[in-house]
């Protein structure tokens, strides 16, 4: 757990952050799969419900006039929709339950987990306030792969959170503890950015610095709301622009479709002309070279 986990103090924010990357890289940075030639994304996002039990200064979810709480939650005729369209393309990646909510507040979020799981592997973000010995062995003991708790509050939550985990008698690898209470000179911890002009706290990158940059988000992931509608990236949290909306339209045809193609040729030429792109600050390179190289032939 010491290799990917944040479990060990001293911690350190830039450690956590590395870990975090160190993480997720094998499902991103993977060959991508293809499917009548087309590559598939790795990583699908879900925001299975627009309420979050918290407000942090770094998240849009602080201000109620970019992202209030809606209270609306993600159907199970919605996910049943998914995973019909996933599994038609022979869907073999990753999902996170994450999105702009905390996740563990949809009342049937083992239900869900139960039923992507079957598509590939789930893991779930949370601040871990809805968190106890029972619901953590209800998720142990579901298809979820993961369950990775942002600690907002200070060092105390991990033995809070170790309590908990011993208690629960369930591997110690399914969980990881993020250290994220560090000030606004560290950045909080995390790799900070404005949610493409959603927030300007903390020390961050100035978005002339990425005007000419490539994102390679668009070849190796989506977001997909409550509702259906279908973002770019986890960026974009004042949902701007919608690339189609599952229960419309398949799965496939809106990945492979002319307004995300749109988006993902301007990004993958490093063309961030295009709102809200134009807005973002976010390094794009992080994950997905290896998807951004089989969609780079095709365009």
């Amino acid at each position: 757990m010491n290799k990917i986990g944040h479990n060990v103090p001293p911690l350190n924010p830039k450690e956590t952050i590395q870990k975090n990357i160190i993480r997720k890289e094998p499902i991103l940075d993977r060959e991508p799969q293809i499917f009548q030639n087309i590559p598939l994304p790795s990583w699908i996002e879900l925001s299975l419900i627009d309420v979050c039990n918290r407000s942090c200064s770094f998240c849009p979810k602080a201000d109620d006039k970019i992202a209030p709480n809606t209270y609306q939650k993600m159907s199970m005729q919605l996910i049943e929709k998914l995973i019909n369209d996933l599994q038609k393309i022979n869907f073999a990646g990753s999902f996170c339950l994450s999105g702009y909510g905390e996740p563990l507040l949809h009342k049937r979020v083992i239900d869900i987990v139960n039923k992507i799981g079957s598509l590939g592997g789930v893991e779930i973000v949370t601040n871990g306030d809805p968190l106890n010995k029972k619901t953590l062995i209800n998720l142990y003991n579901s298809k979820a792969t993961r369950v990775l708790i942002s600690l907002y509050d200070g060092a105390e939550q991990i033995t809070k959170f170790k309590n908990i985990i011993k208690e629960s008698k369930i591997d110690k690898d399914f969980v990881i503890l993020r250290d994220r209470w560090y000030s606004d000179k560290q950045d909080y911890g995390v790799k900070l950015t404005n949610r493409v002009g959603s927030i300007s706290i903390g020390n961050q990158p100035k978005i002339k610095d990425f005007k000419n940059k490539k994102c390679f988000y668009t070849t190796y992931q989506v977001l997909i709301d409550w509702n259906g509608d279908v973002f770019l990236c986890p960026q974009d949290w004042q949902r701007r622009i919608t690339m189609g909306n599952i229960m419309q339209q398949d799965f496939f045809d809106i990945w492979k479709g002319p307004i995300l193609s749109k988006y993902r040729e301007n990004l993958i030429n490093g063309k961030r002309n295009l709102n809200p792109c134009s807005s973002c600050n976010a390094d794009g390179m992080v994950y997905g070279k290896n998807h951004y190289k089989a969609w780079k032939k095709l365009i």
